[in-house]
C-alpha cells in the first residue's frame, strides 16, 4: 500500500487510481485530486481526458509533458470548495501545491472552475493566486515524515533538494 500522492491520506489504489484508469469523477474536488496525482504519476492521459477541450489547445500533450518532466511534485492542499458535488454541474475548488522546478521551491494557490459535460467533470481553467487572504505555509523539521507523503524523513526526501 503507498499513500496517494493528492494528500488525502488514503491508500493510491481506493483514491486517485481507479479516475487514472477512466472510472469516472463523482466531484469536482476529486477530480482536482486525481489531476493532481496523474501530474505526479505521469498520466497525461488522464489529464488530456478531464481538460474541456475549448481549454485544451493544439500542443497541450507537448506542454503537459515538458511540465512533468521538469518537476517534482511536493504536496497539495485543498483550501475550500464552492459546489462540485454529485448533483451539481459547475464547481470550484481552490488549492494549493508545492513543487520544485530548476532547483527552485515554489507553492502556487490556484482557484480552479469544473463543469460537468455529458455526466463527466472536467476541469475548465483557473485563476492563479487569487485573492482569498495569506496562504499558512508550515516549516517541516528536518527529522519530520515528509508532507509528500513518502514516508521518509524530510532530510532523506524533499529536503534533499534544498
Amino acid at each position: 500500500m503507498s499513500l496517494c500522492p493528492c494528500g488525502s491520506n488514503k491508500d493510491f489504489a481506493s483514491c486517485c487510481e481507479p479516475y487514472l484508469k477512466g472510472q469516472p469523477v463523482p466531484t469536482a474536488e476529486s477530480l482536482m485530486r486525481s489531476r493532481y496525482s496523474a501530474h505526479v504519476m505521469g498520466n497525461i492521459d488522464h489529464l488530456e481526458r478531464t481538460y474541456t477541450i475549448k481549454e485544451r489547445g493544439k500542443s497541450y500533450r507537448e506542454n503537459i509533458k515538458r511540465t512533468i518532466d521538469e518537476t517534482k511534485w511536493l504536496g497539495l492542499e485543498i483550501l475550500s470548495t464552492k459546489d462540485g458535488g454529485k448533483d451539481d454541474q459547475t464547481g470550484q475548488v481552490e488549492y494549493a501545491y508545492r513543487y520544485v522546478r530548476d532547483g527552485q521551491a515554489y507553492l502556487q494557490q490556484e482557484l480552479g472552475n469544473f463543469l460537468r459535460e455529458n455526466g463527466s467533470w472536467l476541469f475548465k481553467d483557473s485563476v492563479v493566486n487569487p485573492k482569498s487572504g495569506p496562504l499558512e505555509t508550515p516549516k517541516t523539521g528536518r527529522n519530520e515524515a515528509c508532507p509528500c507523503g513518502s514516508g521518509k524523513k524530510f532530510k532523506k526526501c524533499c529536503g534533499s533538494l534544498f
